[in-house]
């Protein structure tokens, strides 16, 4: 008959063992998804986008993992680094690799970025809103 310490030993090696077990298969599974960082290749710095007119916002999905964390994009519009609040897009699937936004209403002259959204943000580089071409 085992005693209270052979018993209490017997069932903690017991439990360690089945944790080291379960380590793989948990392992596997996040290795199977990726994050996914694509470039954004327009707008490109410089670019002057005019309020309420459409443009594309574009990025490179040519080195896509096969399997995605998060593949759903959102599209914001960023100021000095914090985002303003202005959502752009939401809700596309992240390999779709452009989609149309209407150039929000905002301050005339200023530096924007866009920041793409699905398994990590990414940021364009600055370009300016105007209320006129």
């Amino acid at each position: 008959m085992f005693s209270f310490n052979k018993l209490t030993v017997f069932a903690t090696a017991l439990a360690a063992s089945s944790v080291v077990l379960a380590t793989p298969a948990s392992v596997k599974k996040r290795a199977a998804l990726d994050v996914f960082v694509p470039p954004i290749t327009s707008p490109v710095a410089g670019d002057v986008w005019v309020v309420g007119q459409q443009k594309n916002v574009t990025w490179d999905t040519s080195n896509a993992p096969a399997h995605i964390t998060n593949p759903i994009g959102q599209i914001l519009l960023a100021k000095g680094g914090p985002i303003t609040g202005d959502v752009l897009a939401d809700g596309f699937d992240i390999l779709i690799g452009s989609i149309e936004v209407t150039v929000p209403d905002v301050v005339d002259g200023d530096d924007y970025a866009i920041i793409l959204l699905g398994d990590a943000s990414n940021y364009s580089p600055e370009f300016t809103i105007t209320h006129s071409a």
